[in-house]
C-alpha cells in the first residue's frame, strides 16, 4: 500500500526571527540539522513513499537542501506563489496526491507517534478526518479539543484561562474529498475552514497519545528542542 503525506513547510517563523532569521521555520537548525529532516526521517521509518512539501517563503532553501528525494521517499514541492494559509496550502498540495487518504503534518511541530497505529485508528473508525491529540498542562496556549470517546465534539480557542486539556498535535489523517471542499486558490486557515466548521457534520476522530511533543514556534521551545533532540534521536 502506498503511503503519502503533506508537510506544511512554508512558515515564516515570525516569532523565531530573534534566533533564526535566514531560513523558513521548518528549516531551523535543531541539534545540528534542519527540523524538517526529523519529520522526514520519521516518515521514512514508517515506510512512506511520497511526501509533498508545501513551501512558500524561501522555498529554494528547502529544494536545494533535500532535492528530489529523502532516502527512499519521493519528494514533490508545492510552491505557494502567494501565502495561502494552512487551509489553502493543504488544498493546493492535495492536487499532488494519488491516495484517497493521506497524512498531514505541521512543519514546525514534532509528535512522536506510531503512524501505522494512527492510520489503523482512522480506518477502523471510518472517520473523515482524524487528529492526533496530546494532553498538556498549558492547553490555553494552543487551544483545546473536546472529545466524546474517540469522536471530536468541539474546539476551543486559545485562552489564558485554560489550564490542562487536550490539544491538536498537528498530525492529521484526512480523506482527499474532505480537503477538496476548500475552494481552490483562496487564503484560509485549515483550523477554521475544516476543523472548527466541519466537525459538526463530519466524523472527526480524536486519537489521544502521550508521546514526546514539541512546537518550535517560540524561542524558548526552539532552544529546548536543541537540547532534547540529541537525546531523543540519539537512541534511534
Amino acid at each position: 500500500m502506498s503511503r503519502e503525506a503533506i508537510i506544511l513547510a512554508g512558515g515564516f517563523g515570525t516569532r523565531l526571527q530573534a534566533v533564526v532569521s535566514d531560513v523558513p521555520k521548518p528549516m531551523a537548525p535543531v541539534a545540528g540539522r534542519p527540523f524538517l529532516s526529523y519529520l522526514l526521517e520519521t516518515l521514512y521509518r514508517f515506510n512512506y513513499d511520497h511526501v509533498v512539501l508545501s513551501v512558500g517563503y524561501k522555498s529554494q532553501v528547502v529544494k536545494d537542501y533535500f532535492g528530489p528525494a529523502y532516502k527512499s521517499i519521493q519528494l514533490s514541492y508545492c510552491v505557494e506563489r502567494d501565502a495561502l494559509g494552512t487551509g489553502g496550502g493543504i488544498r493546493l498540495a492535495s492536487d499532488y496526491m494519488d491516495s484517497d487518504s493521506f497524512l498531514i503534518l505541521n512543519g514546525d511541530t514534532y509528535f512522536d507517534l506510531d503512524l501505522h497505529a494512527f492510520e489503523s485508528f482512522h480506518a477502523s473508525g471510518k472517520f473523515d478526518l482524524s487528529v492526533a491529540l496530546r494532553s498538556v498542562n498549558d492547553a490555553g496556549r494552543y487551544g483545546s479539543v473536546q472529545v466524546d470517546g474517540d469522536r471530536i465534539i468541539g474546539f476551543a480557542e486559545k485562552s489564558g484561562n485554560v489550564q490542562s486539556g487536550l490539544i491538536n498535535g498537528g498530525v492529521y489523517q484526512a480523506h482527499k474529498d474532505l480537503i477538496m471542499t476548500i475552494p481552490e486558490g483562496i487564503k484560509c486557515s485549515f483550523e477554521t475552514e475544516i476543523l472548527q466548521r466541519e466537525y459538526r457534520t463530519k466524523r472527526f476522530g480524536g486519537w489521544v497519545q502521550e508521546g514526546y511533543f514539541i512546537d518550535i514556534g517560540i524561542p524558548e521551545d526552539y532552544e529546548r528542542a536543541n537540547v532534547e533532540f540529541g537525546e531523543l534521536f540519539g537512541r534511534r
